[in-house]
C-alpha cells in the first residue's frame, strides 16, 4: 500500500515535515500552504461573483487512487510507480525514445513524419504561425493528403489539429486563414478545433481587446503525433520555434498506446463552449477523465496479461522460437502523461509535480527550467523547504520571448526580473544559496522557451526521471491554461545519458545569478513595473 500512503494528504504532510530543516524554511512552507488553502476557500465562497472570471478557478476535485504498484513484476522496481494511480503507465523499450536538441531538428523531423504518415496526423499547439516555414508545414500536410487520395481513391489519412481560439485568431492573417484552404479542399479528411476558454465570456469578452484576452486562459498543450510516433515538446508551430527559439523535444517511436491516448485526449475536447459555464466544465471534466481512466484500465489489463497470465504454463517446443521472436522487449522506460486543466477541475500535473518536489530527499539534485520564471507559491515553498539541491534555469531578459515587444508587453521581461530578484532575496534571507542556485540562459540572437525538470537521485550522476511538455511551473500553467507533459522514468543508462546531455547543453549556455546580477543596467526595473507586477503576475 506504499503508493496510497504517498498520495494521501495528511501522511504526505507528516513525511514532508520530517524532511524539513529546522527554522524558517519549514515555517515559510507551512504558512505558504496554509495561505493557499485560505485563498482557495475565499475564492470558492466568491464563486457567485462575475468578477471571479478575472481570477483562477481552483477546484477541489482530486483524482482518486486505485491499486498500489505491483512489486513482483519486472517493471515494479522503480520508485515512481505511484504515479500510475493517477494516470496510465506506458512501459516501452528505451530504444524507442530519442531526445532532440535543436529547433531545426524538430522542424525537419515533423516534416519528414508528415510525409510518411499513412493513417493519422494529430497536432496540438497554441497556434500556427503565418510565415513561409509554417506554410511549408501546411504544404507537407496537403501533399500527404493528396498522396493518400491518389493511392486509395478515398484518403485513409486523417488530420486533426487543435489550437487556441484567441491566439489562433489574432490579426487579419492568422492560424485560421493558414488552414482554411486545407479545410476547403479536404473537408472529410481534416478537422481543425479551436479551444475557447469558458472563463472569457459575457462582458469580459467584449471589453478585453485582442492579444490581452489571451491572458484569461489558453489551450497550451503541445503534442505532435504521426501514426504511432509522438513528439512531446513545449514548442509551438511558429518560425522562431523552427530556427532560433530554444525548447525541449522528445520523440517516442512505435508507441501506439501513447499515440492513441493523446489522439483521444486531443480529439475528445468538448467544442464549442456554449450555454451554461458550469455544465460545460463538468462535461469537459467527464470527457477528459474518461480518456485518462479508460487508458489506465487498458494498461492495467495489459500489465496483468503480460506478467501474471499463465506464468506457469509452458510454451510448446514447436512454438518456442516463434514466441521468442514475437515477444516484445521488456520495458525499461515508463511514460506517464500528466494533464492539468484546473478550469475543468483536473489537476493531475500539479499533484504529481508537488509530490516529486516534496519527496526529493537530501542528496538528490533537481534541475528545473522554465522560459517564464513565475513559480506558484506552493512550488516555491517546496523548493525552499525541502533538502534536495536545486539548479533553476531561466531566461535572461534578452532571451525572454517578450523582449522588445511593443506596448505593455515590452515591460514583461522587467516584471520577470523583479520576480526573480524577489525569489533570490528570499533564498539569500534563508541562507540557502549553496542549495538553491539560479542560472540565466543567454545566447546571442536566440530566445529561450525550454521548460521541464530532471531528477537525479542521491548518489547518482545521471537523471532517472524527467518532466517534459508544455507547463512552465507558473501560476497560469497551474490555474488558467490547458497543459500536458509527460514524466519519463528510465532505468536504461544510455537514455539517462541522453537526458543528462540535454540538461548539460542547456545549462552550459547560462551564467550563475548573484547579487551583482541585479546591479547591471539591463536589470533596472521601473517603479511602476514593481507596483503593477503583484497585480498582474497571475496572468503571465
Amino acid at each position: 500500500m506504499a503508493a496510497v500512503v504517498v498520495a494521501e494528504a495528511p501522511v504526505l504532510w507528516r513525511r514532508f515535515l520530517e524532511f524539513l530543516p529546522r527554522g524558517r524554511p519549514a515555517l515559510a512552507a507551512l504558512l505558504g500552504r496554509l495561505s493557499d488553502r485560505l485563498t482557495q476557500g475565499r475564492e470558492r465562497r466568491a464563486r457567485g461573483s462575475s468578477w471571479l472570471l478575472l481570477a483562477p478557478l481552483l477546484s477541489p476535485i482530486v483524482p482518486q487512487l486505485t491499486t498500489p504498484p505491483c512489486c513482483l513484476c519486472p517493471e515494479g522496481s522503480h520508485r515512481f510507480q505511484w504515479i500510475r494511480n493517477f494516470v496510465p503507465e506506458f512501459g516501452i523499450a528505451s530504444s524507442r525514445v530519442k531526445v532532440l536538441s535543436s529547433p531545426t531538428e524538430f522542424f525537419e523531423l515533423m516534416k519528414g513524419q508528415i510525409k510518411v504518415a499513412k493513417k493519422r496526423v494529430v497536432l496540438a499547439s497554441l497556434y500556427l504561425g503565418t510565415g513561409p516555414l509554417e506554410q511549408e508545414l501546411v504544404d507537407c500536410i496537403e501533399t500527404a493528403l493528396e498522396r493518400s487520395l491518389q493511392a486509395c481513391g478515398s484518403s485513409s489519412l486523417r488530420v486533426s489539429i487543435l489550437l487556441d481560439f484567441t491566439r489562433g485568431s489574432r490579426g487579419r492573417k492568422n492560424s485560421r486563414t493558414m488552414l482554411l484552404p486545407l479545410l476547403r479542399r479536404f473537408p472529410e479528411q481534416i478537422r481543425v478545433s479551436l479551444f475557447h476558454t469558458p472563463n472569457l465570456r459575457g462582458l469580459l469578452r467584449l471589453l478585453i481587446p485582442e492579444r490581452y484576452n489571451e491572458t484569461i486562459g489558453l489551450q497550451h498543450i503541445k503534442v505532435y503525433l504521426f501514426d504511432d510516433n509522438v513528439i512531446l515538446s513545449g514548442a509551438n508551430l511558429s518560425d522562431s520555434y523552427f530556427t532560433n527559439r530554444q525548447d525541449r523535444y522528445v520523440f517516442l517511436q512505435d508507441s501506439p498506446e501513447i499515440a492513441d491516448f493523446f489522439t483521444e485526449l486531443i480529439e475528445g475536447m468538448v467544442h464549442p463552449y456554449q450555454g451554461d459555464k458550469t455544465a460545460y466544465c463538468e462535461a469537459a471534466n467527464k470527457r477528459v477523465m474518461e480518456v485518462i481512466d479508460s487508458a489506465r484500465i487498458r494498461q492495467e489489463l495489459l500489465h496483468t496479461q503480460t506478467f501474471h497470465h499463465n506464468q506457469t504454463e509452458e510454451v510448446p517446443l514447436s512454438r518456442d522460437q516463434k514466441a521468442v521472436g514475437d515477444r516484445q522487449p521488456e520495458p525499461d522506460t515508463w511514460i506517464y502523461p500528466l494533464i492539468q486543466m484546473k478550469t475543468f477541475g483536473i489537476q493531475i500535473d500539479e499533484i504529481v509535480t508537488e509530490t516529486l518536489l516534496m519527496e526529493a530527499e537530501l542528496g538528490a539534485s533537481v534541475y528545473l527550467t522554465t522560459g517564464y520564471f513565475n513559480l506558484t507559491q506552493a512550488y516555491m515553498d517546496l523548493i525552499l523547504g525541502t533538502r534536495a539541491k536545486y539548479q533553476i534555469l531561466l531566461a535572461s531578459p534578452e532571451v525572454n520571448g517578450f523582449f522588445g515587444a511593443k506596448g505593455m508587453a515590452g515591460a514583461i521581461p522587467a516584471a520577470y526580473v523583479h520576480i526573480e530578484r524577489q525569489f533570490f532575496s528570499e533564498v539569500c534571507c534563508l541562507g540557502q544559496q549553496e542549495r538553491i542556485r539560479l542560472q540565466e540562459y543567454s545566447r546571442s540572437g536566440w530566445t529561450f522557451h525550454a521548460k521541464g525538470l530532471w531528477l537525479y537521485l542521491a548518489g547518482s550522476s545521471l537523471p532517472c526521471l524527467t518532466l517534459i511538455g508544455s507547463p512552465n511551473f507558473g501560476y497560469r500553467s497551474v490555474h488558467r491554461d490547458l497543459e500536458a507533459q509527460v514524466a519519463i522514468v528510465t532505468k536504461n543508462k544510455s537514455l539517462q545519458q541522453q537526458f543528462h546531455q540535454e540538461q548539460e547543453e542547456l545549462y552550459l549556455r547560462s551564467g550563475i545569478v548573484s547579487a551583482l546580477t541585479f546591479e547591471q543596467p539591463n536589470r533596472y526595473v521601473k517603479l511602476w513595473v514593481k507596483m503593477v507586477t503583484p497585480l498582474i503576475k497571475n496572468f503571465f
